[in-house]
C-alpha cells in the first residue's frame, strides 16, 4: 500500500511549502525555479559575452542548466514547454521529457509553467482523490479508454514510488425503482463494452458490511475503484520529471502564445516553433523564451491559453476570428468534512447517477488517513476564482447525503474546501447519454507542435498518467 504517516506527512509539507526536500518516494533533488532563473537556464547558447549572468550550479540528480543568450538562439530554447502544473500537466511533462532523455537528438528539455507559486493547487487538489474505475462514460470516449488505462498506470505507480493509496472499492446505492433503473444501465454498459468489474451486492451481505447504509432498491459494487493523495502524487511526478532533466518554472504566468511559422513545406503556424510569453507573478516582469511544441494543460486557464494561440493565428477582423474562439463553463463543488465517529463506512458510498447531472451526486469519500467527507455537489458560477464553501447549499446538500446515510449529524458536518471543474458546456453532463462531452485532446489542425488540452475535469486525475503517455504519442 502506501508509505508510512511520516513519509506521507513530509510529502504534503514540501508540496505546501515548496521547499527542496530529498529522499521520498524515490524521488531526489526537487528544484522548483523563478522565471528569472529559467531565462538564465534556456537557451542552447552560450550567454552574450557581456553578460554578467552566471551559469547556476548543478545539484547531483538536477537536469543540464543553460544560459538564455542576448541574441535570438539558432535552436529553440526548448524541445517542449508545458503550460500548467497540475497532475496532469505534470504527468506530461514527465512523459516528453523521459522521451527527451533517450532521443537520440542530445539537448532536448521540457520546461514546465506553473502560474501559482506551488504546483497542483488548483483543480489537482480539490477533488475527491478518487482513482476512479472508468464506469460512467461513452463506450468508445477517450474518457472511458485514458480512465481505465491510466487507474492501472497510476496503482501501478503509486506502489512503485510510495504514494499513500488504497483500493478501498465503491458502492453505488439506489433507492427507488428508478434509480435501480440507472443502476442497470451502468451495469450493462460495462459488461457489454468496457470489462470493468461490477457486481450486485446482496441485501443482506450489504446490511452486514454497510449498516449505516441505506439501499433501499439495491446497491452496486466497483471493487476497483480507490483513493490516493493527489498531493503525494503530484510531489513524486515533479520529482521525477526533474530528476530526468526538466525544468519547473512556478510563478510563471504566460500571457501569450504565438506559433510562428518556419521554412518546411507546410510553412503551417507552429513549423517555426513557438514564442511564449511569460510574466513573473512577483515582480511583473516578462520576457519571452522559444519552444518546438507547446501543450497546453492549464486546466482553468487552458481557454484563455487556446485563444492566445488563436488571436494570432485568426486575428481581429478576419473571418475565423470569432469561431475559433473558446470558453469553459465553471462547475464548483462544496465539500464537507464530518467529525461524529458514527455512523460510518468502510468504502465510498455514491448515490445512482442521475441523467443530465455535471457530476456524481454528492458522494461519501474517504481520505487516506480514513477520514470522511461528503461532496461535490454542483454549483454552476461564472469565473474559477471563489474557493470558498458555499454554506448557503448545506440544507440541499444535507438532503443529498440522508438519503444513503440517514443518520448523519447535523452538527458534525463542517464546511471543508471547494474545487471548480471545467466544462466545455453549461450543463454539460459527466455521465454518457444527453449532454455528454469528452475531452479534447489533440493536435490542432492547422498548427503543427501544438497539443491542446481542454475539458480536463473528472477523471483527469485518474487518467493522468495515461493523458502524459497519450500527448507523448501524439507528438512521437
Amino acid at each position: 500500500m502506501g508509505p508510512s504517516t511520516a513519509n506521507a506527512a513530509a510529502r504534503r509539507a514540501a508540496a505546501v511549502s515548496g521547499t527542496s526536500w530529498s529522499g521520498i518516494g524515490g524521488c531526489l533533488a526537487r528544484q522548483s525555479i523563478s522565471p528569472s532563473a529559467v531565462r538564465r537556464r534556456g537557451s542552447r547558447l552560450p550567454a552574450a559575452p557581456n553578460s554578467s549572468l552566471a551559469a547556476p550550479s548543478r545539484p547531483a540528480g538536477a537536469g543540464a542548466r543553460r544560459l538564455f543568450s542576448s541574441t535570438s538562439p539558432a535552436r529553440a530554447d526548448f524541445t517542449h514547454v508545458v503550460i500548467g502544473g497540475g497532475v496532469v500537466g505534470l504527468a506530461t511533462a514527465r512523459a516528453l521529457q523521459a522521451q527527451s532523455s533517450t532521443a537520440s537528438s542530445t539537448g532536448s528539455s521540457t520546461l514546465l509553467l506553473e502560474r501559482h507559486l506551488q504546483v497542483g493547487t488548483e483543480t489537482s487538489s480539490r477533488n475527491s482523490e478518487v482513482i476512479h474505475a472508468g464506469l460512467y462514460y461513452g463506450a468508445q470516449s477517450l474518457k472511458t479508454e485514458l480512465c481505465i488505462t491510466g487507474k492501472e498506470m497510476l496503482y501501478d505507480f503509486c506502489a512503485r514510488h510510495n504514494v499513500a493509496h488504497r483500493r478501498v472499492g465503491k458502492w453505488i446505492v439506489g433507492q427507488t425503482a428508478a434509480q435501480r433503473e440507472e443502476m442497470q444501465k451502468v451495469y450493462d454498459h460495462n459488461a457489454a463494452h468496457t470489462g470493468v468489474p461490477l457486481r450486485w451486492v446482496s441485501e443482506a451481505e450489504a446490511r452486514g458490511l454497510e449498516p449505516d447504509v441505506r439501499a433501499e432498491s439495491g446497491v452496486l459494487e466497483s471493487p476497483t475503484t480507490g483513493i490516493v493523495d493527489s498531493h503525494g502524487l503530484m510531489v513524486a511526478l515533479q520529482g521525477l520529471f526533474e530528476d530526468a532533466g526538466g525544468v519547473t518554472s512556478v510563478g510563471s504566468r504566460v500571457v501569450d502564445v504565438e506559433a510562428l511559422r518556419g521554412d518546411s513545406s507546410s510553412n503551417l503556424p507552429g513549423s517555426g516553433g513557438f514564442r511564449v510569453t511569460v510574466e513573473d507573478v512577483s515582480t511583473g516582469e516578462q520576457s519571452s523564451i522559444s519552444a518546438e511544441t507547446v501543450v497546453n494543460c492549464a486546466g482553468l486557464g487552458a481557454a484563455e491559453v487556446h485563444n492566445m494561440l488563436m488571436a494570432h493565428a485568426h486575428p481581429p477582423g478576419t473571418p475565423q476570428h470569432e469561431d475559433s474562439k473558446m470558453r469553459l463553463y465553471y462547475a464548483k463543488g462544496n465539500y464537507f468534512s464530518y467529525g461524529a465517529s458514527s455512523p460510518k463506512a468502510s468504502r465510498l458510498i455514491y448515490p445512482a447517477p442521475t441523467p443530465g447531472l455535471g457530476g456524481l451526486g454528492t458522494h461519501l469519500t474517504l481520505d487516506i488517513g480514513g477520514r470522511i467527507r461528503f461532496g461535490p455537489d454542483v454549483e454552476w458560477v461564472d469565473t474559477p476564482d471563489d474557493l470558498s464553501v458555499n454554506t448557503s447549499r448545506f440544507p440541499e446538500m444535507l438532503a443529498a447525503i440522508r438519503e444513503y446515510m440517514p443518520g448523519v449529524e447535523e452538527k458534525a458536518l463542517s464546511p471543508d474546501y471547494a474545487g471548480i471543474r471545467p466544462k466545455l458546456r453549461y450543463k454539460s453532463s459527466v455521465s454518457d447519454g444527453k449532454g455528454f462531452l469528452d475531452f479534447h485532446i489533440r493536435k490542432e489542425d492547422g498548427f503543427e507542435g501544438w497539443v491542446n488540452l481542454l475539458g480536463i475535469e473528472s477523471p483527469g486525475l485518474t487518467s493522468s498518467l495515461a493523458i502524459g503517455e497519450k500527448v507523448r504519442r501524439l507528438l512521437y
